[in-house]
């Protein structure tokens, strides 16, 4: 009944908007949560909401556990999706074993995480011992909930982080990341009479989470977007009026689009060469983003257009900024050591272009010599440039007590082996560990496929895998 309860309170979790920096409503519920249990409920200055419950009878003097997963989620939508995500419920389908939102994300990252910790402190049957159920803000967009945790607020020794998606592996270590933005001032000027306005847009990309689909060699859609804007600028006269592309720092851009000026004569040209581009991005991102697609179509006219001194500036950075993976590890077989993505480019108020990155490490000191090279860029091309949400990673220990524990529990459960291992993803066990370094962490969950974009699913079948061996991990720590 527990594991049923799992998906129940899931359901009522995707009716709670509870986008990054606006979880008033989700944390309202956890507190009535608590209230209507007459557990003990306590809420920081950062919304990070903790949730104590006893050890039931006999695991009284059991190790206390923290139960760790983030209340908020990514807000990601297709174009042309109605969805407000200040106000509106997920929309949740069932399909071929798979719950999906299909036109936005799903918040399974990490409200699934969530729903667990509910279904524990609402059960009186479970043994466990004491239980303190951590719910931090602010994860996805800077981890800023975890960076607000105050001395002692946690009393546990032991922390279970709820975080991960991928049913069947143990984590016990993750990158640490930085993000690195630019903006480019820029002045405009006239268009020249005459001309013709073409809007070039590129949809249907795969996207995804930057850290954990990162190695995938999913299609970047600002990368197309600039490929093929500097290869028109090589041939034609064109002027750049709008762009705009991505959208949240830990995802892959999956739509880009930009709008141009170009002499009616070179109108077809132009075309052209979007239309090879589209088809040779297609080619080869065929297995990756089989839903890739570009749209060409006429723009009302502008009439102002960015100056000729800032375009190319931009246009050459932004096309020769890398993406993706920049070093595997030396040490663990397949496992990406550091990552840049580049997130988002974005027109804003006052003749300004911002540009979004994120860089990711398991090497602090590789960590940041990315996000020098990326600021190097930048700056080579006259933007100004800041680092921010820099947080830590998490140094796998493979001597811990939970980890064994897990470890062989998995294996009385299940036929299949664990696989332990780190992830190139953030999670916000390198700051816990870094403000309480007592903590003997591990972190697992179920599968999570396509996470920080639309479209985003969750098996059920793991989630009652991830849910005994919760429950069994937790009876076993006496």
């Amino acid at each position: 009944m527990e594991y049923a309860k799992v998906f129940s309170i899931f359901h009522e979790i995707c009716k709670i908007p509870r986008e990054s920096g606006h979880e008033e409503n989700i944390i309202a519920y956890l507190e009535q949560f608590a209230a209507s249990r007459r557990l003990n409920c306590q809420r920081d200055k950062a919304g990070n909401v903790l949730i104590t419950k006893p050890g039931t009878q006999g695991m009284e003097n059991a190790p206390t556990v923290i139960l760790q997963s983030h209340s908020d989620m990514v807000c990601e939508k297709n174009s042309g999706i109605e969805h407000d995500f200040r106000k509106d419920p997920i929309k949740v389908t069932e399909e071929n074993g798979w719950l999906i939102a299909k036109e936005t994300t799903l918040g399974a990252d990490c409200g699934i995480g969530v729903a667990a910790q509910l279904a524990i402190l609402d059960s009186d049957t479970l043994v466990h011992g004491p239980i303190e159920a951590l719910f931090t803000t602010e994860e996805e967009t800077g981890l800023t909930g975890a960076k607000s945790l105050e001395p002692g607020f946690l009393k546990g020794s032991i922390l279970i982080n709820l975080d991960s998606e991928d049913e069947g592996e143990l984590f016990i270590g993750c990158a640490g990341g930085i993000d690195t933005t630019g903006r480019f001032r820029y002045g405009t000027k006239r268009c020249r009479a005459g001309l013709k306005f073409m809007k070039f847009g590129i949809f249907g990309a795969t996207g995804g989470h930057s850290g954990d689909d990162i190695e995938k060699n999913r299609a970047n859609a600002n990368q197309i977007i600039l490929r093929f804007l500097y290869e028109a600028y090589s041939r034609f006269e064109i002027y750049l009026c709008e762009i705009d592309g991505g959208n949240k720092r830990n995802a892959i851009a999956r739509e880009a689009f930009a709008v141009i000026g170009v002499d009616p004569s070179d109108a077809d040209g132009v075309a052209e060469i979007f239309e090879r581009i589209v088809s040779e991005v297609k080619t080869e991102h065929a297995v990756s983003d089989p839903e890739l697609f570009g749209k060409t179509g006429n723009s009302t006219p502008y009439e102002e257009c960015i100056d000729n001194e800032t375009f190319p500036k931009l246009l050459c950075a932004l096309y020769a900024m890398p993406h993706g993976v920049l070093a595997m590890s030396q040490d663990i077989p397949g496992f990406v050591e550091t990552s840049t993505n580049l997130a988002s480019i974005k027109m804003e108020s006052e003749g300004v272009i911002k540009v979004a990155t994120s860089q990711r490490s398991s090497i602090t000191s590789a960590r940041n010599n990315a996000a020098k090279r990326i600021e190097a860029i930048l700056k080579l091309a006259g933007a100004d440039v800041t680092h921010e949400t820099d947080y830590p990673g998490w140094k796998p220990n493979p001597d811990s007590k939970i980890l064994k524990i897990t470890e062989s529990t998995y294996k009385e459960l299940f036929p299949n082996k664990p696989v332990v291992r780190a992830i190139h993803a953030g999670l916000e066990c390198g700051i816990l560990i870094d403000k309480f370094p007592h903590l003997d962490i591990i972190s697992f969950g179920p599968t999570v496929k396509g996470a920080h974009a639309p479209g985003e699913k969750l098996e059920i079948a793991s989630v009652e895998k991830f849910w005994r061996l919760l429950v069994e991990v937790l009876k076993k720590l006496k």
